[in-house]
């Protein structure tokens, strides 16, 4: 019984120093981890404290390599691994470790490219790149990710970079006050895994994805942000498929012309600008020519796009996290688009031709309206609905010219279904024997319905040509 008593508190002795051994390695631990975060939250507070240069452009750009623009190499590891804890749990170890190893270059570092850059920087890549040409100034407030006050006069990107290098320690900054050149972009490029296109310039734009298209370098494009203010309506895309975006419109046509029909994601957005102006003009520049004629000059803008903050700020979070899955070997395989039927636009089109050479007794080859026009037309002016009361939605929508005296434009096309199109041309006639008018066929309230269509429609054009 004695040996008994005695072996068992020989066991308790042996639980009780186990207990003890491993409650002092966990506070141990937990006294290094505590040690190790208030250093860290030492060396935030002075790099806080650091004066910056205010409210003027510095007379020349500081070196590239300077040692803050370097990753930390005293930065833990496990610290890096705390603060980036969420990623890890989406993507594993393993896709992290790849966003880590990424670089992303972004060319344009306004609205778009900075909410990319805080993005990216907070969610573990390690290599940023940043490219612009251009200087914080007091409107550049309501849109930029990191701009504040202080950084008034200051390059974007250096503006930038401090607040990234606030954000992650371990993040490796190349900040360039540079506007990229399809002459020297190589440099500006080299070594990216993927570049983030949030330029301007649609000549430059154009540029620049041509050479990535060219040079196999992976590209994400951002479109026209400015006078939109429905965040419903953005989405990504194949820059073949955007639907009724000024931007996308040109930036697709100039490169079609160079031969680049597609592979190149996009973030844009299909709402049509509503009653939105342009901001005022100077008055010298309205002595240059017709402001119609003005465009970019020596690689600035000078026409102002009023622009709501918050679009641009999406826009750049859609590329980070576009890029985020694709480096992480997660793709989104296939974004799903707000509005993605362009079979239906392919046919209405189709139909449409064939009604026309029909109705002018001629063979047309091809129409002075396109596949966006007809997006337009169908989905914003007309909301996917007959013209005609009570405007049901068309089990066989068609599109038809209005006033058959008229030629066809896309003021003089409207929705209709089927049978009430075929209808409408019989009683109206063709444009060699009008028969009737079409307010005869349909009534008063109906022709007034379409000119209010017609002037909302004349106003969405006017602002995007």
């Amino acid at each position: 019984m004695n040996f008994r008593s005695h072996q068992s508190q020989l066991v308790a002795a042996a639980v009780g120093a186990s207990l003890a051994t491993a409650g002092i390695l966990s506070a141990y631990h937990a006294y290094d981890r505590r040690r190790r975060h208030q250093h860290l939250l030492e060396e935030v507070h002075r790099s806080l404290d650091k004066p910056t240069n205010v409210g003027s452009r510095p007379p020349s750009p500081p070196p590239n390599l300077h040692p803050s623009n370097l990753p930390d190499p005293d930065y833990d590891e496990e610290l890096i691994k705390e603060q980036l804890a969420r990623n890890y749990a989406f993507f594993g170890e393993e896709g992290m470790a790849k966003i880590r190893r990424g670089t992303v270059v972004i060319v344009g570092c306004g609205g778009v490219g900075s909410w990319a850059a805080v993005m990216l920087a907070r969610s573990g890549v390690s290599k940023i790149r940043l490219v612009d040409f251009d200087y914080v100034t007091l409107s550049s407030l309501n849109r930029h990710a990191t701009a504040g006050l202080t950084d008034v006069g200051t390059p974007k990107v250096k503006c930038i970079e401090r607040s990234l290098k606030q954000i992650a320690r371990w993040v490796d900054v190349d900040s360039r006050i540079d506007i990229w050149r399809k002459e020297e972009g190589g440099e500006l490029l080299e070594g990216a895994d993927w570049v983030i296109d949030a330029i301007d310039n649609i000549t430059t734009k154009v540029d620049l994805l041509k050479y990535c298209h060219d040079h196999q370098i992976k590209v994400f494009s951002s479109m026209g942000a400015g006078a939109k203010c429905d965040p419903t309506r953005i989405q990504i895309s194949d820059i073949s498929y955007t639907v009724y975006d000024p931007l996308a419109r040109s930036v697709r046509q100039r490169l079609r012309r160079l031969g680049v029909t597609g592979g190149i994601p996009v973030v844009y957005s299909t709402e049509v600008p509503g009653d939105v102006k342009l901001l005022p003009l100077p008055e010298e520049e309205f002595q240059k020519g017709p402001v119609k004629e003005l465009g970019v000059f020596d690689d600035f803008r000078v026409r102002i796009l009023p622009v709501l903050g918050p679009l641009p700020s999406i826009f750049g979070l859609h590329a980070a996290t576009y890029i985020l899955c694709e480096l992480a070997g997660k793709p989104i395989l296939n974004p799903l688009p707000i509005k993605h039927r362009k079979k239906l636009y392919e046919r209405l089109l189709r139909d449409l031709l064939h009604r026309e050479s029909k109705l002018t007794g001629q063979t047309i080859n091809k129409l002075p309206i396109d596949e966006d026009d007809v997006a337009l037309i169908f989905e914003d002016i007309h909301r996917g609905r007959s013209v005609i009361p009570p405007h049901n939605v068309p089990s066989r929508p068609t599109l038809v010219r209005w006033d058959v005296s008229r030629p066809l434009s896309v003021d003089n096309c409207v929705v209709m279904d089927f049978g009430e199109a075929e209808r409408h041309i019989k009683e109206c006639g063709t444009p060699e024997q009008p028969l009737k008018r079409p307010e005869e066929v349909w009534g008063q309230e109906t022709q007034k319905v379409v000119d209010r269509r017609i002037e909302e429609l004349r106003r969405a054009r006017a602002w995007v040509m």
